[in-house]
């Protein structure tokens, strides 16, 4: 440990700032500057030099960028579907489901969407929580309370329960969508005003 701590110290930035400046200091003595008080002056400019220099900074965590969490999601929505293609749903709940799939599918899919998320952690997230959390619950939720109210029925309807989970989970989805369409959209309008502003386009319509 000990050891491992003067190797670190020796290629720190401190030692080496103020082995430059004790450095400085041993010319300084070779050429008479220093005088008889040459150790001090060593010394001392290499505590100078040590104090000045920058810290050390610690490498950041390495975590995975969104596109390699992108990746990672696709997988598991891959899973997810292989699971719900096995879940007795009702017609709205298997439609809302199979619209909210296509629209999970089109935003996971490595084109132009990808292309978009690979900048937008908050977008990769939301649909990390639609995928990995809030869809598997939905179904798992209604699937346990189905069986139970086959054995003591209640007076709310788990089918009605998952439709409206569906519909909103698909609300999340179309607001990420039209979030990137927007990105796409501001991107196109700042294309225009840089032609314009060129003088290239001057201000006629766009066709």
């Amino acid at each position: 440990m000990a050891t491992s701590r003067a190797v670190a110290y020796l290629e720190s930035r401190k030692n080496i700032a103020g082995s430059a400046c004790g450095l400085a200091g041993l010319v300084l003595t070779f050429t008479g500057v220093a005088g008889p008080y040459w150790p001090v002056v060593v010394v001392g400019l290499y505590g100078a030099g040590a104090l000045i220099a920058p810290p050390e900074r610690p490498a950041p965590p390495d975590f995975p960028d969104p596109s390699a969490q992108l990746d990672e999601l696709r997988g598991d929505f891959e899973r997810l579907r292989s699971y719900l293609r096995d879940v007795e749903l009702s017609v709205t709940a298997a439609t809302r489901l199979r619209e909210l799939s296509q629209l999970l599918t089109g935003l996971l899919d490595k084109g132009w969407a990808a292309e978009l998320l690979a900048h937008d952690p908050e977008g990769v997230h939301v649909l990390s929580r639609i995928v990995r959390r809030d869809l598997p619950e939905a179904v798992d939720s209604f699937v346990r309370t189905r069986w139970w109210t086959r054995m003591s029925p209640g007076s709310d309807s788990p089918e009605l329960h998952l439709e409206r989970q569906l519909g909103l989970l698909k609300k999340d989805a179309e607001k990420l969508a039209a979030g990137l369409r927007e990105v796409e959209a501001r991107r196109q309008e700042s294309h225009t005003r840089y032609l314009e502003d060129r003088g290239g386009t001057g201000g006629g319509s766009i066709a």
